[in-house]
């Protein structure tokens, strides 16, 4: 059997990145989607700005032209935050679009494949941040927005052999993380006084969570939101 073609948004560094890594040497072939191209990434890569519509719908006919795919990493991000009050509505609007709309357009061009196929695995990067963390509703919002469409997919889907579910990470080590929480910082210590672990996680740990639903033994679980967050979601 030819290897799965995985295809990832936000694959160039990052979750992505770890996720493509961790495919590739487990024998699956990572299909990445990102604005910039890194100079060794271990499978197909597709350079494009998934904030543009039609440049993004043009290169996913391409992948899909090329070989069916046999499973989605949604995992592109666009974050902004802001508190109730002075929530910039184009920054609102832009939100959305790139973690709901990226993800919906994603899956409709990868589903013909694996409908045909009878198999696959839809896999959507939300956060602990859905859960109520202050100054985050643009960025929260939109990923609750897509932990409903993992649920809705997943009993529209489940006749298929198409499982869907979601991986939802605390506070991780990336650059978008980083921007906003330096070491040492007061954001950052309100953060990890959240977090049961006291640290923040790090890309290969919420990887190791998607690649598990990606796996060929995760076919029973559908429909739910894998929390990986250092335990930040526990009731207090």
């Amino acid at each position: 059997m030819s290897p799965r073609r995985i295809l990832i948004t936000g694959a160039s560094r990052g979750i992505g990145r770890a996720v493509a890594d961790r495919l590739a040497a487990a024998g699956s072939l990572p299909v990445g989607l990102a604005r910039t191209t890194p100079a060794d990434f271990p499978g197909e890569f597709y350079a494009v700005d998934l904030a543009d519509r039609a440049a993004t719908a043009e290169v996913l006919e391409r992948i899909v032209a090329a070989k069916p795919i046999d499973a989605v990493v949604n995992n592109a991000g666009y974050a902004r935050f802001a508190r109730i009050g002075s929530i910039e509505l184009d920054q609102l609007f832009d939100t959305y679009d790139l973690n709901v709309r990226t993800a919906v357009q994603v899956v409709q061009a990868a589903l013909p494949g694996m409908l045909a196929a009878g198999w696959g695995r839809i896999v959507n990067v939300t956060s602990l941040t859905t859960l109520g963390t202050p100054e985050r509703t643009p960025y929260a919002a939109a990923k609750a927005a897509l932990e409903a469409c993992t649920r809705i997919w997943a009993n529209e889907l489940a006749s298929t052999g198409i499982t869907v579910n979601a991986v939802a990470p605390g506070p991780t080590e990336t650059e978008m993380y980083r921007e906003r929480s330096p070491i040492g910082s007061e954001r950052e210590a309100r953060l990890l006084a959240r977090i049961p672990l006291n640290r923040v996680g790090t890309p290969r740990e919420i990887a190791h969570a998607i690649c598990a639903l990606l796996d060929e033994d995760a076919g029973y679980i559908t429909g739910q939101i894998i929390r990986a967050d250092g335990g930040g979601s526990i009731p207090a």
